[in-house]
Protein backbone atom coordinates (compact mmCIF):
# COMPACT_ATOMS: atom_id res chain seq x y z
CA UNK A 1 0.00 0.00 0.00
CA UNK A 2 1.16 3.10 -0.85
CA UNK A 3 2.60 5.44 1.24
CA UNK A 4 0.44 8.59 0.34
CA UNK A 5 -2.45 6.72 0.75
CA UNK A 6 -2.11 5.71 4.09
CA UNK A 7 -1.09 9.49 4.73
CA UNK A 8 -4.44 10.43 2.84
CA UNK A 9 -6.56 7.61 5.05
CA UNK A 10 -4.94 8.79 8.44
CA UNK A 11 -5.59 12.42 7.94
CA UNK A 12 -9.27 11.81 6.89
CA UNK A 13 -10.00 10.24 9.93
CA UNK A 14 -8.07 12.56 12.28
CA UNK A 15 -10.61 15.39 10.17
CA UNK A 16 -13.55 13.53 10.97
CA UNK A 17 -12.70 12.56 14.58
CA UNK A 18 -11.45 16.15 15.34
CA UNK A 19 -14.76 17.91 13.86
CA UNK A 20 -16.65 15.73 15.64
CA UNK A 21 -15.77 16.86 18.84
CA UNK A 22 -15.02 20.15 18.11
CA UNK A 23 -18.30 20.88 16.22
CA UNK A 24 -21.32 22.30 18.13
CA UNK A 25 -24.03 19.93 17.87
CA UNK A 26 -26.43 22.62 16.53
CA UNK A 27 -24.38 22.98 13.67
CA UNK A 28 -24.72 20.95 10.85
CA UNK A 29 -21.88 18.84 9.08
CA UNK A 30 -19.46 20.03 6.09
CA UNK A 31 -19.50 18.16 2.67
CA UNK A 32 -16.63 16.22 3.27
CA UNK A 33 -17.24 15.55 6.85
CA UNK A 34 -21.16 14.54 6.10
CA UNK A 35 -19.50 12.17 3.25
CA UNK A 36 -16.63 10.87 5.69
CA UNK A 37 -19.65 9.69 7.72
CA UNK A 38 -21.97 8.17 5.20
CA UNK A 39 -18.99 6.71 4.08
CA UNK A 40 -17.72 5.32 7.47
CA UNK A 41 -21.68 3.62 8.16
CA UNK A 42 -21.42 2.21 4.31
CA UNK A 43 -18.26 0.55 5.70
CA UNK A 44 -19.50 -1.52 8.31
CA UNK A 45 -18.49 -4.83 8.17
CA UNK A 46 -15.38 -4.03 6.14
CA UNK A 47 -12.41 -4.86 7.44
CA UNK A 48 -8.41 -4.03 6.54
CA UNK A 49 -7.36 -3.86 3.19
CA UNK A 50 -10.42 -4.01 1.75
CA UNK A 51 -11.77 -1.23 4.10
CA UNK A 52 -9.32 1.16 3.23
CA UNK A 53 -9.95 0.08 -0.73
CA UNK A 54 -13.58 1.02 0.13
CA UNK A 55 -13.18 4.02 2.23
CA UNK A 56 -10.90 5.63 -0.70
CA UNK A 57 -12.91 5.02 -3.62
CA UNK A 58 -16.27 6.41 -1.48
CA UNK A 59 -14.16 9.92 -0.09
CA UNK A 60 -12.75 10.43 -3.80
CA UNK A 61 -16.54 10.04 -5.09
CA UNK A 62 -16.42 7.02 -6.94
CA UNK A 63 -20.44 5.16 -6.28
CA UNK A 64 -18.56 1.46 -6.13
CA UNK A 65 -15.62 0.32 -4.59
CA UNK A 66 -12.51 -0.03 -6.57
CA UNK A 67 -12.20 -2.56 -9.44
CA UNK A 68 -9.05 -3.90 -8.46
CA UNK A 69 -8.72 -6.77 -6.38
CA UNK A 70 -6.11 -7.80 -4.01
CA UNK A 71 -3.76 -11.00 -4.93
CA UNK A 72 -5.52 -12.94 -2.20
CA UNK A 73 -8.97 -12.13 -3.52
CA UNK A 74 -7.56 -13.08 -6.96
CA UNK A 75 -6.78 -16.41 -5.63
CA UNK A 76 -9.48 -16.67 -4.07
CA UNK A 77 -11.96 -16.08 -7.01
CA UNK A 78 -9.69 -17.89 -9.65
CA UNK A 79 -9.47 -21.16 -7.32
CA UNK A 80 -13.42 -21.02 -6.77
CA UNK A 81 -13.96 -20.95 -10.73
CA UNK A 82 -11.19 -23.75 -10.96
CA UNK A 83 -13.37 -25.91 -8.94
CA UNK A 84 -16.74 -25.01 -10.23
CA UNK A 85 -15.20 -26.06 -13.95
CA UNK A 86 -13.69 -29.28 -12.25
CA UNK A 87 -9.89 -28.46 -13.32
CA UNK A 88 -7.22 -30.99 -12.87
CA UNK A 89 -3.29 -30.61 -13.65
CA UNK A 90 -2.58 -29.03 -16.70
CA UNK A 91 -5.62 -27.65 -17.62
CA UNK A 92 -5.99 -26.33 -14.04
CA UNK A 93 -2.40 -24.75 -13.82
CA UNK A 94 -3.89 -22.84 -17.48
CA UNK A 95 -6.47 -21.26 -15.96
CA UNK A 96 -4.94 -20.53 -12.78
CA UNK A 97 -2.11 -18.46 -14.58
CA UNK A 98 -4.70 -16.71 -17.16
CA UNK A 99 -7.46 -16.25 -14.50
CA UNK A 100 -4.64 -14.70 -12.13
CA UNK A 101 -2.98 -12.61 -15.13
CA UNK A 102 -6.13 -10.57 -15.77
Amino acid sequence: MSHSFRLLFVASLALAATAAFAAPANKPLSTSQQRMSDCSKQASGKKGDERKAFMSACLKGSSAAPAKMTPQEKMKKCNAEAGKQSLKGDARKTFMSTCLKG
